[in-house]
């Protein structure tokens, strides 16, 4: 091979290079996708757990649309208020500040204090106990399974399972929702972090029947509702409820409760 061959297909190497990068180069102005400044900072700022608390697909989604208006600078749960505010720097808006709020599991019904009617030996996944007889062992078919399918959830480590029941951590929570919606008895709701009572069952069984499921079982007896000053509490289905932006977190309701259902989460 002589040196002309060489430069010869030298420069053919070369003219190919240089097509492929112009056409490479043309490509990228023509197909070039339009970044949002405002939607990689605000991405920026989110924590990036991608666990879809705020109702969007993952931290991505919600990035795009706070930069669209589509969603408030204060929609990432885990984040709180200090990202809350970061982005709403970023947006030029206000960020409200809003009540940092953990999840609650309703049921204290635990191996000491729920009754069962048989022994459950398949597998230990919550979901799964609408296939089963009564829908779990559980005397109280509405009580917490605790098989621990809310702990395999939680992107945060903050629930684990205490003597047959789910228990919550609430300085780990982030209120991300997640074990709120795979709850299959629906027993877990996000409830303001500065509460001070709350009623930890959620059976809507008639007094008598409660009684024999739970030593601990809302009866729907009233006497909480009657006693508090401010009307914060209710009796619906035989079960009270609290409503937290009523309560001035007297006391009333949890000294009177004969089953004590009602808890307290002063120190």
């Amino acid at each position: 091979m002589n040196i002309t061959s060489i430069l010869i297909a030298a420069g053919i190497v070369a003219a190919i290079g240089i097509l492929i990068g112009l056409f490479l180069g043309m490509a990228g102005i023509k197909f070039r996708v339009e970044v949002d400044e405002k939607e990689e900072a605000v991405l920026a700022a989110l924590p990036g757990n991608n666990c879809g608390g705020c109702g969007f697909a993952g931290c991505f989604g919600l990035a795009a649309a706070i930069a669209k208006g589509e969603a408030p600078v204060n929609a990432c749960p885990v984040g709180g208020e200090a990202v809350a505010k970061e982005i709403g720097k970023i947006m030029g808006v206000e960020a409200q500040s809003g009540k940092r709020m953990v999840a609650f599991v309703h049921c204290q019904g635990d191996c000491d204090k729920a009754k069962t009617n048989y022994q459950y030996d398949g597998a230990k996944d919550c979901r799964i106990m609408n296939f089963v007889p009564a829908g779990g062992p559980k005397t109280c078919a509405q009580g917490c399974l605790g098989y621990g399918t809310c702990v395999k959830e939680c992107p945060f480590d903050a629930i684990e399972v205490k003597n047959g029941i789910a228990v919550v951590d609430r300085e780990k929570c982030k209120a991300c929702g997640k074990c709120v919606a795979v709850c299959p008895k629906h027993l877990i709701s996000l409830i303001p972090y500065d509460a001070q009572y709350a009623v930890q069952c959620m059976n809507t069984d008639r007094g008598p029947a409660t009684i024999k499921a739970c030593e601990v079982g809302c009866i729907g007896c009233g006497i909480c509702m009657k006693n508090c000053p401010a009307s914060a509490v209710k009796v619906e289905n035989f079960c009270a409820s609290i409503d937290q932006e009523k309560c001035v977190s007297c006391g009333a309701c949890k000294e009177k409760c004969p089953k004590k259902a009602i808890i307290s989460f002063k120190a």
